[in-house]
């Protein structure tokens, strides 16, 4: 058995357990120190030293080893990372975690450089303390890792705060003396030779950086890049293919654009080869466009669907004549219905506040069709009337010559003359109706006249567009036709209306006057003689441009008019005195006639009516209650008096 104080094979083994057992480096010393101290023979100790000295590089390249397992472990789970995640933050939190974990640093980070705002910011950190170390940001150029990205080379510093090879500033000094670090190592993360990132570890305390530590730390700097590079790229594919799906549904509803506008072409042009009439378009362009559709005339009333809102529509149709398009009008769509520049009338689209150009087309389409029908109508309804007009000029000429032959032609015509119609007599507000031609010489204002007189007729066919009645001009004046609604004040009601719109469509006044509702070529022609007395009438009156019949003109109605419908004139006057007499037993009416027998005189008056005199004028003051402040101004007073007395005379 060997001597261990003569052999070396005791310490031999001891070094041999340390390493198989990873001990620490001071160990590997105590073995020799321990075979001093036994006295050991020199040629032992030198052998001793050698193998001590051996056992320490194996030790040293196991160690090596092991850290290079570790690092090629971690570079492939870092790569493990890269190939499964898509999240860029899980990827590049891994990174900067594991770059402190190999280096065995107290922290590590990883900063970006922001092109809007023209620095670098902390994208990860890992180990940091420091809110303010954490929200740094660095212009480019400064610290540590702006001398990283200026050469793309890694860099080093075993204390930042005395190394004087960096650009030091005053908010990265405070960042770094926040956090506490000392020691810092950067390298840069490229990409194509350009620096997109740096990757850092940093110790809080002085130390050196091994070549193998920074080449490590490249490597996973490399790794960072990929993954940035990556997430760039996935980036730009969603990118690409949002901008593909949104081309493809742009594609899609272009095409569904075109085939449903296709589609209301057919359908429109269908409508107008079989002789649709505008409340057919105005339906099917509804359904086309999932809303409601009003076809208005010139003057706002409905030709089709319900009545559109009027305020603000004359400011949105002219502002859709002046464009050619349809314009917005609140929730609704207004396109003007035009005949070049002659206006035809307006469409309304209700109820599709949001329309699509492709819809909107459809929609000023339908105005393109709408005039097209309306003016076929019109030229329909011009044709029709002037054939009518001839009617209507035989029977104000010549009645009496054959009434019976008349009526046939007329319903032949679509005019049924044996039943109840008013008649219009409408003429400019400036002109003067004479009893016969003065002459065959023109004159300047004789040819304004006959052009007025035109127009007027023209505007008379616009405004019986789409009725039953029928136009002519006859001798000064335009003569209207229009069905009898039968109610009681149809002639006053249809003279005004007809003044107000005539004259909108005319451009200038317009008076008319109407005549008794008649039946018959005969009665007919009386009812126009009497509208054409109560034209007159209203120009002597000073009211030229208003609408009136006989009637209410009151007094002079009576005299004007053939039928001298005395009780309805006394009723109309006196109506409100003789209701209230006969419902409370009083006498207004008798002592409204006293009043007047006696010239005004109120004493004359309460002796007549042998009653005190404030009785009388209690009475009066209830009569003015009645009849109104004006009872007893001249004109007024001269109808009162008018009354009473054919109220004697009719025996009432």
């Amino acid at each position: 058995m060997n001597d261990p104080h003569t052999s070396s094979a005791p310490a031999l083994r001891r070094l041999l357990d340390l390493l198989a057992s990873g001990a620490a480096t001071e160990d590997f010393a105590d073995v020799l120190a321990d075979a001093r101290r036994q006295g050991a023979p020199a040629a032992v100790l030198n052998e001793i030293d050698g193998a001590t000295w051996q056992a320490l590089r194996v030790h040293r390249t196991l160690r090596q080893h092991r850290r290079r397992e570790a690092e090629l472990t971690a570079l492939f789970d870092t790569a493990g990372d890269l190939a499964a995640s898509r999240d860029l933050d899980t990827v590049l939190h891994a990174i900067v975690r594991r770059a402190r974990m190999l280096l065995g640093t107290d922290t590590a980070y990883l900063t970006l450089p922001d092109e809007a705002a023209g620095d670098t910011y902390m994208r990860v950190t890992d180990g940091s303390v420091s809110v303010l170390f954490q929200t740094l940001r660095l212009s480019l150029g400064d610290g540590l890792g702006g001398l990283v990205a200026q050469t793309a080379r890694p860099y080093a510093t075993p204390d930042y705060r005395t190394d004087e090879r960096f650009h030091h500033t005053g908010t990265i000094d405070a960042g770094v003396l926040d956090e506490g670090l000392v020691a810092i190592i950067g390298v840069p993360l490229l990409l194509g030779g350009r620096v997109i990132g740096v990757l850092f570890a940093a110790d809080r305390s002085p130390r050196a950086f091994s070549p193998d530590e920074v080449a490590l730390l490249c490597t996973l700097a490399a790794h960072a890049a990929i993954a940035l590079d990556t997430a760039k790229s996935l980036a730009d594919t969603r990118a690409a293919l949002a901008e593909l799906n949104g081309a493809n549904e742009l594609i899609r509803a272009h095409a569904a654009a075109v085939q449903r506008a296709e589609q209301g072409h057919d359908r429109l042009t269908d409508l107008v080869l079989r002789g649709a009439e505008v409340p057919d378009v105005a339906a099917a362009v509804a359904v086309l466009l999932g809303g409601e559709i009003a076809v208005l005339d010139t003057g706002g009333e409905p030709l089709a669907g319900r009545a559109a809102p009027a305020e603000g529509l004359a400011e949105a149709v002219a502002a859709s004549r002046a464009e050619g398009r349809s314009v917005r009008h609140g929730d609704a769509w207004v396109c003007a219905v035009l005949a070049g520049q002659e206006p035809l009338g307006t469409l309304v689209l209700l109820g599709r506040p949001d329309l699509d150009d492709a819809d909107r087309r459809l929609f000023e389409r339908a105005g393109v069709v709408t005039a097209l029908l309306l003016l076929l109508r019109r030229s329909v309804a011009e044709t029709e009337n002037r054939v009518r007009g001839e009617l209507l000029a035989d029977v104000l000429t010549a009645p009496e010559r054959d009434p019976a032959g008349l009526t046939a032609r007329g319903r032949r015509l679509g005019v049924d003359l044996g039943r109840p119609h008013l008649v219009l007599v409408a003429e400019p507000a400036g002109a003067a109706l004479a009893p016969g031609a003065g002459g065959s010489t023109a004159t300047p204002a004789t040819a304004a006249a006959a052009t007025d007189r035109g127009r007027l007729a023209g505007a008379a066919g616009r405004y019986l567009f789409g009725s039953r009645g029928i136009s002519a001009e006859h001798g000064e004046a335009v003569v209207l036709l229009v069905p009898d609604d039968g109610s009681a004040g149809a002639p006053q009601e249809a003279a005004e209306r007809a003044a107000e719109r005539l004259a909108r469509l005319a451009g200038f006044p317009v008076t008319v006057g109407a005549g008794r509702p008649a039946a018959g070529p005969v009665a007919l022609a009386a009812s126009y003689a009497e509208g054409l007395r109560c034209v007159r009438a209203l120009r002597v009156l000073g009211r030229a441009g208003d609408g009136s019949s006989a009637r209410a003109l009151g007094f002079l109605g009576v005299l004007l008019g053939d039928g001298h419908d005395v009780d309805g004139f006394v009723g109309a006057t006196l109506g409100p005195l003789l209701d209230y007499d006969a419902r409370r037993g009083t006498e207004l009416v008798r002592t409204l006639r006293a009043y007047f027998d006696c010239g005004g005189s109120l004493t004359r008056a309460k002796d007549e009516l042998h009653v005190h005199v404030n009785t009388v004028v209690q009475r009066l003051d209830r009569v003015e209650v009645l009849l109104g402040r004006d009872w007893n101004h001249p004109e007024r007073s001269l109808e009162l008096q008018l009354a009473l007395r054919l109220q004697l005379l009719s025996g009432a």
